[in-house]
């Protein structure tokens, strides 16, 4: 068959979280090689490098998530397991979870590698304690969405909400966030928040804002993770399968 979409429609979406490792080996062409030959068909790299060294960061545990990758493709067991193993040798920790992708706000995307010109912040989400499963689910993808897209300058909004874990020891995460702003939000709040200057209304977005994040537990136990993003397609767009 000739495939219409790349990648195929329903192909599962996987995503990495590292810690620790050196951005580069992440992005050579031997890494993308290898991803290839297990069946991955799209790469996705973040990583928070020099370019982002001054935008905001949180982290939950003893050291900051370093990078995330995100691959396309129907992986079977060993071809998770060989993921793992080319991960784990270019980073200190990883884990990762196979994931239902939301597009809210599809960001502007190239598939050659290139650095994209924007600031891609990865937040990791974990529901309260308190508030069941249903609810939360409700206030995260359908209250908070609109929320946090007009009190932000948003280039670009992916949601997923994590299905299961593909590596062991993986830690409990139920959501995954990537939203993109302008380049220049790195260091300048107002060109982040899209409040053009005004000094009020860059209170009252943030006010709109944080009281949200407050609703779905992000003001806490939180991971947020500046980055630059990358992407490459791994396989022929219209192969014959």
């Amino acid at each position: 068959m000739t495939w219409t979409t790349w990648p195929p429609a329903g192909t599962p979406k996987y995503v990495y979280l590292l810690w620790g490792g050196v951005a580069d080996d992440l992005i050579d062409m031997g890494f993308r090689t290898a991803l290839r030959d297990l069946g991955a068909l799209r790469l996705q790299v973040n990583t928070d490098d020099a370019d982002v060294a001054g935008a905001m960061r949180f982290h939950t545990g003893d050291a900051p998530i370093t990078a995330v990758v995100s691959l396309w493709g129907r992986l079977d067991d060993a071809g998770l397991r060989g993921v793992h193993e080319l991960l784990a040798e270019r980073a200190d920790r990883v884990a990762g979870w196979r994931v239902d992708e939301r597009r809210r706000l599809d960001p502007p995307e190239h598939y050659d590698g290139e650095r994209a010109d924007a600031l891609a912040n990865v937040a990791v989400l974990r529901r309260p304690d308190e508030l069941d499963r249903a609810e939360w689910l409700q206030r995260w993808m359908v209250d908070h969405t609109g929320v946090a897209i007009r009190t932000q300058a948003t280039l670009g909004y992916v949601q997923h909400l994590v299905l299961e874990a593909v590596t062991p020891d993986a830690p409990r995460v139920d959501g995954i966030v990537e939203e993109l702003f302008p380049t220049a939000g790195v260091t300048d709040v107002h060109a982040f928040y899209g409040s053009g200057g005004d000094d009020e209304e860059l209170k009252r977005r943030l006010e709109a804002l944080m009281a949200s994040v407050a609703r779905i537990g992000a003001d806490r136990d939180l991971d947020l993770v500046p980055s630059s993003r990358r992407l490459w397609d791994l396989a022929p767009w219209g192969a014959d399968d």
